[in-house]
């Protein structure tokens, strides 16, 4: 079995991104997960969320991030 890690990043315009990462133990995939989390708290991105699921599609931890975006002025 194998522990996935996925994160997705939705973007301003709506596009979003799930770059997924594959561990072979938990604790790995664990360490991989609280990092995007890190980042994903002090994102730039509207939303950031992270997954950590098993290969059989078990859900084992999952977290989101929703930030106000600050719309960008034309001088």
């Amino acid at each position: 079995m194998k522990y996935l890690v996925v994160e997705i990043q939705t973007f301003p315009e709506g596009n979003t991104s799930t770059p997924t990462y594959a561990y072979d133990n938990r604790l790995s995939a664990e360490a991989k997960y609280h990092a995007i989390l890190s980042a994903a708290a002090v994102s730039k991105l509207p939303r950031h969320a992270c997954v950590l699921m098993t290969s059989e599609g078990r859900l084992l931890m999952n977290q989101c991030y929703t930030h106000e975006v600050q719309e960008q002025t034309e001088e």
